[in-house]
């Protein structure tokens, strides 16, 4: 097992209060533990992996005390990939049937104070798993009526509101009734999804209502396993809507990864070699504020099985 102290990440934090309307509250201050376990029913070798599991300090957000540990023992690289996120990439060559990792730390979260930040050309294009189809025109077109309706100019926080209404009124949550490669259009035309799938959606129509808007991962209280959203960009800042709850980010979500989609984002993917091999993953997520009466939340669950046949696969 290696531990490992991520600095590069860590920041002072000179002071916990901020004003907000009505006088000075606390900054929210939250305790993380995340968490993920692989078990191979036979031994796998020449494993390579990268992970996205470690907060960084952006314009919302400042991260303390990371500490992220990995079994089976093995030397790890820590770098930021072109959207600033924090990556970990290592190599075990020996056999093993299991792996794991996990990481935890402290954040502030100053969501009434978000800081200034540069938007990217791409945040306002297509991706793989955004591009809209006749499904997702059908549900823009609603949308661009009723910001045409209003009477007035809508702000981008209203337009990007309207979309997020439309975009949960349209989904049932379903657990497993999507992967990781449905597209927008895919999940929009069932009509089921889980908060991948509704963040997708909502970058599609977002998109084509002219809003810049990136794919969030991260960690919310109560949800168990990570958390998808979006973010749109707005008077230099990015701002934070959560289509699957149906509401504007607060103080309770941190961000771990953004990026154009979910393949931007995700928090792990390895490939290894292995004969006839079935694997389970576990992932267990906790989030609570730090003091005396917070309440913590935090369960596992099994996030997913599969086969792996002869030769290299992953996961």
């Amino acid at each position: 097992m290696v531990v490992a102290r991520i600095r590069p990440v860590c920041a002072a934090i000179s002071a916990v209060m901020v004003m907000e309307i009505g006088g000075w509250v606390p900054m929210k201050k939250l305790v993380f533990d995340y968490a993920m376990t692989l078990r191979f029913s036979a031994p796998v070798s020449d494993h390579r992996f990268q992970l996205r599991c470690v907060p960084a300090t952006g314009p919302r957000q400042q991260v303390n005390d990371v500490n992220l540990k990995v079994t089976p023992q093995t030397e790890f690289e820590t770098q930021h990939d072109a959207f600033d996120s924090i990556v970990i990439t290592g190599f075990i060559p020996q056999p093993h049937t299991s792996f794991e990792y996990s990481v935890t730390g402290i954040v502030f979260v100053d969501n009434a104070n978000i800081k200034p930040e540069m938007s990217k050309p791409l945040y306002r294009f297509d991706s793989a798993l955004t591009r809209p189809g006749t499904t997702v025109e059908t549900m823009r077109r609603p949308c661009a009526g009723t910001i045409a309706a209003a009477g007035r100019p809508l702000s981008v926080m209203e337009r990007a509101e309207v979309a997020m209404h439309e975009v949960y009124a349209a989904f049932m949550y379903t657990p497993a009734s999507t992967t990781i490669r449905t597209t927008a259009e895919q999940a929009l035309r069932q009509g089921r999804g889980v908060c991948q799938d509704y963040a997708h959606v909502m970058l599609a129509v977002c998109r084509h209502l002219g809003l810049p808007s990136r794919y969030i991962a991260g960690l919310l209280g109560g949800e168990g396993a990570t958390h998808a959203w979006v973010e749109i960009y707005d008077q230099g800042r990015w701002i934070g809507f959560d289509p699957t709850h149906d509401r504007l980010v607060n103080a309770d979500y941190i961000t771990i990864a953004h990026g154009r989609d979910y393949r931007d984002c995700m928090l792990d993917i390895g490939i290894f070699s292995g004969a006839n091999v079935t694997q389970q993953q576990w992932v267990n997520a906790s989030v609570h504020e730090y003091r005396a009466s917070g309440r913590r939340y935090g369960y596992t669950r099994l996030a997913s099985m599969g086969r792996v046949k002869h030769g290299s696969s992953g996961y």
